[in-house]
């Protein structure tokens, strides 16, 4: 079974915040590029606490997605 959790997210360094968050906003995520087995993505507000790991075809595919503007209402 995949593992889908990085349970200690703050121990991996060379985090970036999303471009669309500014520099005080509240709702912001954190993805690490180059990450071996996936995307990890975490919360900024919460840089010691866990991480989500996506497989990074999915991740792009998400990506993707949001940039054409075909997410369902």
């Amino acid at each position: 079974m995949t593992k889908h959790i990085i349970t200690d997210a703050a121990t991996l360094s060379g985090w970036r915040k999303s471009s669309y968050s500014g520099p005080n906003a509240d709702s912001c995520i954190e993805i690490l590029d180059d990450y071996p087995s996936g995307i990890p993505v975490r919360d900024s507000k919460i840089p010691d606490g866990p991480a989500l790991l996506f497989p990074t075809d999915s991740w792009s595919s998400f990506v993707a997605t949001l940039k054409a503007g075909d997410i369902p209402t």
